[in-house]
C-alpha cells in the first residue's frame, strides 16, 4: 500500500514531500514490501505464491489553527491491491481517528475536521489497514504513521516574571549590568522564526539599554546622580520572527531605583549662628540644637559634631542625635551673667562613613561658628557656704548666740536679704534667727546627755522678690559641761571568805560618767574621809579608772558578823570636779580552800557534826539505792509461780524457763497463743488499776480516803476478771494495791534522776529547822549546778 500526501502547500513543504517520497523510499525503506499468501480455491491443488505488496507512506503534516469552511486535506492511503473497483476498504484507527481525522474508506483520502493547536498537542499516532470488502480479510498488515501538527506563529512572547523592581548604585560606570529579562514563546523553536525573540527598549532611553539577544539591561550614562533623579521606569519589548515585520511582541516594565552612595559632603546652611541661654539654665540640660545638611541618606548621611575651639568649649558640650542627625548643645558648668555675658564656639560636622572613591569631591565635613548669649535672670540669694556647723554649750541661757549665716544677692541689683527658719520639724523650734543679720540664737536650755546634736534649715530670700528662696543646712553641736557626777559601773556583789588573808583583793570596781570624754573619763576612788578608820577593808586606786577592795585583817566569821558596809567616794577629772558617794555591801561567806564560795548562810546541823558535802551526798545515794532494791524485792515476792502438778492432765503444755530478751525480743514465748483469738484484739495489759475516787466539793481533800469502799472495789474487779475472755485458761492472781495520797513533800527518790530533772523547789527545807539547813544548802547547790 502506498500513502501519499498532497498537503505540501508552501515550496518548502513541496520540497520536503518530494524528499520524503523519493529519498526516503530509496534509502530509508519507507516502502515496505510484504508477501501475502492467497487462500486455496476449492478444486485447485496448486498453490501460487506472489510477493506481498508494500506500503508506500509518508509522515503527514496538518496545519494548526485551520479556519477554512471545509475539512483540511491531510493525505491519501493507497494499496497496490487496489484496482480501483472499490473492493478494497481502508480503515483508520488511533489518536483522533473518527473524530479529528476521517478517512474515505474507498479512496483512502484523510481529512482533518477540527482546528488543531500545536501548543496543546504536537502530533498524533494513527494506524492504517486495507481489507477486502467482500471477505473482510486484511490485504495488508496494519501499519503505523504519524500526523504532525505544523506550527504557525500564533503565540506572542511573554515575560512571566514581570514587572521587575531592581536597584543599582548611583554614580555607576556606563554599561553596569542592572538585570536580565527573559521572554518565552510557546511556538515551535525548531521550525522557522516563530519562537526567535529579539529584545528592544521602548522606554528608558538614554539612561538604560538592553541587549537584543540576551535581554541584559545596562546603564547607558555616566555618573547617574540619585540626588537629581532616583526612580526610573523602563519598558522592555520582546518580538518574535527575529524582529521582522509581522512578528508578535510582548512587553514588561522594569522599575529601577538608584541607591545612595556617600558622594555629598555635609554643609551648614549658615556660617554664623547665635543662641540665647539664660543664666538659670541647669547644668546637664540641653540649651540648643544645630544641624548640617547632607543630601545623602542612611548611613551615608550620618555625622558627628565636635567643638574644635572657642572660649566656651569648657562650659558647653555637643552630642549627636542619631535619629535626627542634629547636634545637641548641653551645659557643662553653671552660667553667671555678672561674670561672663557671651561665649563663642566653632562647631564641626563630619561624615562618619566615607567612600574614598568620591574623596575628590571635597572634604566631607564643614565648620560653622556659634555665638551663645547669656541672659540675665533674677536669681535667688546665695549663701557664702554650702553648709554651716555651729556649737553652743549645754545649760546655756535662752537667747545665747550660736552663730551667723550670710547670703548675698548674686544679681547686680544686690537687694537686701531676709532670713528665717522653717518650723516644720521639732528641732527647728529650739532656735531663733535674726531676720536681718542671720544670727542664730537658742530658744531653750539644752542637755547634751539628752540630745548632743541638732540639724536645722535656714532660708534666705530677697526682700523685693520673696518668691526666690535659697536653703542651707545648719548643724549645731551641743558642747559638754561637767554637770553629771560619776557612778559605779554596776551593782557589785562583794564577798569576803571567812579564811581571807590580809591584803587580799576581794573585788575590783569601775565607774561611768554621762559627761563627755574631756570632762568625765578620768576617775579617782577613795574611802569616805568623814568616817573613822576602817580596820577591816581598804581601797586602792589602780590609776586606770578602776579600784581594788582589799582586806586589812585575817579571818572573818559569819556567826560574829556576816555583812560589812564600805562607803566609797568617786570623783571625775572635770572642771569643776564632781564626785559621788556609794556604799558597797560586803558579805561574809564560807569558801573552799581554792577560794570558791560554799555558802553565805549559817551552818547547817549536819555540817556542825563534821560531815562534808561529799560525804552527805554519798550517804543519801546509799539510802536511795537500798530503798530501790527493797522496793523491787517486795514487788517480785508478790508474784506466785504457776505450779503444775505431776498429775496435771494438760500434757501438751510445755514449760520453758527461758528469760525473755526484753522489749526487743520478738521470739520469746507469747502468752496470747493460749488466749481466746476473738478477744486478742482487746487485751488489757494492766490489771492493777487504781480505784477511781470522786471527791465531793463538800469534803476536804484530807477526807477522800474515807469515801473509798475497798470491798466493793475488789468485788467489782473480781467480776471483771471472771468475765474477761483475755485472761489465761487457768486461775491467776489478781493484785490490787493502793498506796494512798502522795506526800505534800513529794518523793525524794533518785530514780530516773539521770534522765529527768526534777521540778521540785527545795527552798522549803530551809523552814524545817536547823536540823535540815545542811540538806537545804546541799539541794540548793545541786539545783544551782543544774541551772548553770
Amino acid at each position: 500500500m502506498r500513502i501519499t500526501s498532497t498537503s505540501c502547500i508552501c515550496p518548502v513543504l513541496v520540497c520536503l514531500c518530494f524528499m520524503q517520497r523519493c529519498y526516503g523510499t530509496a534509502h530509508h525503506g519507507s516502502i515496505k514490501v510484504t508477501r501475502n499468501q492467497t487462500k486455496h480455491i476449492e478444486g485447485e491443488t496448486e498453490v501460487h505464491h506472489r510477493p506481498k505488496r508494500g506500503w508506500v507512506w509518508n509522515q503527514f503534516f496538518v496545519l494548526e489553527e485551520h479556519m477554512g469552511p471545509d475539512p483540511q486535506y491531510v493525505g491519501k492511503l493507497h494499496s497496490n491491491s487496489d484496482k480501483g473497483d472499490g473492493s478494497v476498504k481502508y480503515i483508520l484507527t488511533g489518536e483522533g481517528a473518527g473524530t479529528i481525522f476521517i478517512i474515505d474508506d474507498t479512496t483512502g483520502d484523510i481529512h482533518s475536521t477540527k482546528s488543531l493547536d500545536r501548543e496543546k498537542k504536537t502530533h498524533y499516532v494513527l494506524h492504517a489497514q486495507a481489507i477486502d470488502r467482500r471477505t473482510n480479510k486484511p490485504l495488508e498488515p496494519e501499519s503505523e504513521f504519524i500526523i504532525k501538527v505544523q506550527d504557525i506563529n500564533d503565540n506572542a512572547p511573554k515575560f512571566t516574571d514581570g514587572p521587575y523592581i531592581v536597584t543599582v548604585p548611583e554614580m555607576s560606570d556606563m554599561g553596569t549590568s542592572v538585570l536580565q529579562v527573559t521572554a518565552t514563546d510557546a511556538d515551535d523553536p525548531t521550525y522557522g522564526n516563530s519562537a526567535r525573540v529579539v529584545y528592544s527598549i521602548l522606554q528608558g532611553q538614554p539612561y538604560f539599554s538592553v541587549d537584543p539577544k540576551t535581554g541584559v539591561i545596562r546603564t547607558a550614562l555616566h555618573n547617574m546622580d540619585r540626588e537629581a533623579r532616583e526612580h526610573y521606569s523602563v519598558v522592555i519589548q520582546a518580538k518574535d520572527m527575529a524582529g521582522q515585520v509581522g512578528g508578535l511582541s510582548g512587553s514588561t516594565t522594569v522599575n529601577i531605583t538608584l541607591t545612595d552612595v556617600n558622594d555629598n559632603p555635609p554643609r551648614f546652611p549658615q556660617k554664623h549662628y547665635q543662641l540665647y541661654v539664660p543664666e538659670s539654665a541647669q547644668v546637664g540640660s540641653a540649651v540648643g540644637k544645630i544641624k548640617a545638611n547632607d543630601a545623602d541618606t542612611g548611613s551615608n548621611a550620618d555625622m558627628k559634631y565636635t567643638i574644635i575651639n572657642g572660649d566656651g568649649s569648657g562650659v558647653f558640650s555637643i552630642s549627636t542625635d542619631k535619629d535626627t542627625r542634629e547636634g545637641i548643645i548641653s551645659l557643662k558648668k553653671p552660667l553667671n551673667y555678672e561674670k561672663k555675658k557671651s561665649y563663642t564656639l566653632n562647631i564641626e560636622g563630619a561624615n562618619t562613613h566615607l567612600d574614598f572613591r568620591f574623596s575628590h569631591l571635597g572634604p566631607f565635613k564643614d565648620v560653622t561658628m556659634l555665638k551663645i548669649i547669656v541672659g540675665d535672670v533674677d536669681e535667688p540669694p546665695i549663701f557664702t557656704l554650702p553648709s554651716y556647723v555651729m556649737d553652743v554649750y549645754e545649760n546655756a541661757k535662752i537667747g545665747t548666740i550660736v552663730g551667723t549665716v550670710t547670703a548675698q544677692d548674686p544679681d547686680s541689683a544686690n537687694n537686701a536679704i531676709r532670713y528665717f527658719i522653717d518650723h516644720h520639724m521639732e528641732e527647728d523650734r529650739y532656735f531663733t534667727i535674726d531676720t536681718n543679720t542671720g544670727t542664730v540664737k537658742t530658744a531653750k536650755v539644752f542637755d547634751r546627755e539628752e540630745t548632743p546634736w541638732y540639724n536645722i534649715t535656714v532660708t534666705a530670700s530677697e526682700i523685693d522678690s520673696p518668691g526666690l528662696l535659697s536653703h542651707v543646712p545648719v548643724g549645731i553641736k551641743i558642747l559638754d559641761v561637767n554637770d553629771n557626777p560619776p557612778e559605779l559601773a554596776g551593782d557589785y556583789d562583794v564577798v569576803v571568805c571567812e579564811n581571807a588573808k590580809p591584803g587580799q583583793v576581794i573585788q575590783t570596781i569601775s565607774a561611768t560618767d554621762r559627761d563627755d570624754f574631756a570632762n568625765g573619763q578620768r576617775f579617782h576612788f577613795s574611802l569616805d574621809d568623814s568616817l573613822s578608820f576602817n580596820p577591816n577593808f581598804t581601797l586602792k586606786d589602780n590609776g586606770d579608772n578602776t579600784a581594788s577592795i582589799l582586806t586589812r585583817r585575817r579571818r572573818f566569821s559569819r556567826t560574829t558578823q556576816d555583812v560589812y558596809y564600805l562607803p566609797v567616794v568617786i570623783s571625775d577629772g572635770g572642771i569643776p570636779s564632781l564626785s559621788s558617794s556609794t556604799t558597797l555591801v560586803i558579805r561574809v561567806c564560807a569558801c573552799e580552800r581554792d577560794g570558791r564560795v560554799r555558802t553565805c548562810n549559817a551552818e547547817a546541823f549536819l555540817s556542825s557534826a563534821g560531815l562534808s558535802t561529799g560525804a552527805l551526798i554519798a550517804i543519801l545515794l546509799c539510802v536511795v539505792i537500798l530503798l530501790v532494791v527493797l522496793f523491787i524485792t517486795l514487788r517480785r515476792s508478790k508474784k506466785e509461780p504457776l505450779i503444775i502438778s505431776e498429775e496435771d492432765v494438760r500434757e501438751n503444755v510445755v514449760t520453758y524457763d527461758d528469760e525473755g530478751g526484753g522489749e526487743e525480743d520478738t521470739e520469746a514465748f507469747d502468752i496470747t497463743a493460749l488466749r481466746n483469738p476473738s478477744a486478742a484484739e482487746e487485751l488489757k495489759y494492766r490489771r492493777d488499776v487504781r480505784p477511781e475516787v470522786k471527791p465531793t466539793p463538800k469534803h476536804p481533800t484530807s477526807s477522800r480516803l474515807d469515801s473509798i469502799d475497798v470491798q466493793e472495789f475488789i468485788k467489782q474487779r473480781l467480776a471483771e476478771a471472771d468475765l474477761d475472755p483475755s485472761v489465761p485458761p487457768y486461775d491467776s492472781l489478781q493484785t490490787y494495791a493502793y498506796e494512798g495520797q502522795r506526800s505534800e513533800a513529794g518523793s525524794i527518790s533518785s530514780l530516773d534522776s539521770a534522765t529527768t530533772h526534777s521540778d521540785q523547789d527545795y527552798n522549803y527545807l530551809g523552814d524545817w529547822g536547823p536540823e535540815f539547813k545542811k540538806l537545804a544548802e546541799l539541794y540548793g547547790e545541786i539545783e544551782s549546778e543544774r541551772t548553770t
